[in-house]
């Protein structure tokens, strides 16, 4: 009987990859979901791998799945300072900074 691949293990591998992308650019919002969906399916693909080693290559699915659980933290750690930003206030006060870079950026072009 001839081996097959893992059936989420690419899925599990463009998840991880999109995770690392949503969470630097939606403050560990999209990370979180992201690699939480990721999590759930290495997971899936594990236990399907334990009950049936002979028809299944292992591939790289642990490797993934340690990218997974390693962009979840790093996501939640956004996702909690962001709640702190904005519990305290620190937020607005952030952005106005921002804003404020932004016009005298254009100011001196």
């Amino acid at each position: 009987m001839e081996k097959q691949k893992l059936p989420n293990e690419q899925v599990v591998m463009i998840l991880g990859i999109l995770s690392y992308i949503g969470c630097c650019c939606t403050n560990g919002i999209l990370g979180v979901i992201l690699s939480g969906i990721g999590l759930y399916l290495a997971n899936k693909d594990e236990k399907l791998l334990t009950e049936n080693p002979e028809g299944y290559l292992p591939g790289s699915l642990k490797t993934w799945k340690i990218i997974n659980l390693v962009s979840l933290i790093i996501s939640a750690l956004f996702v909690i300072y962001l709640v702190y930003l904005l519990a305290t206030g620190k937020y607005e006060e952030m952005q106005s900074q921002y804003m404020e870079m932004i016009e005298e950026l254009q100011k001196g072009k």
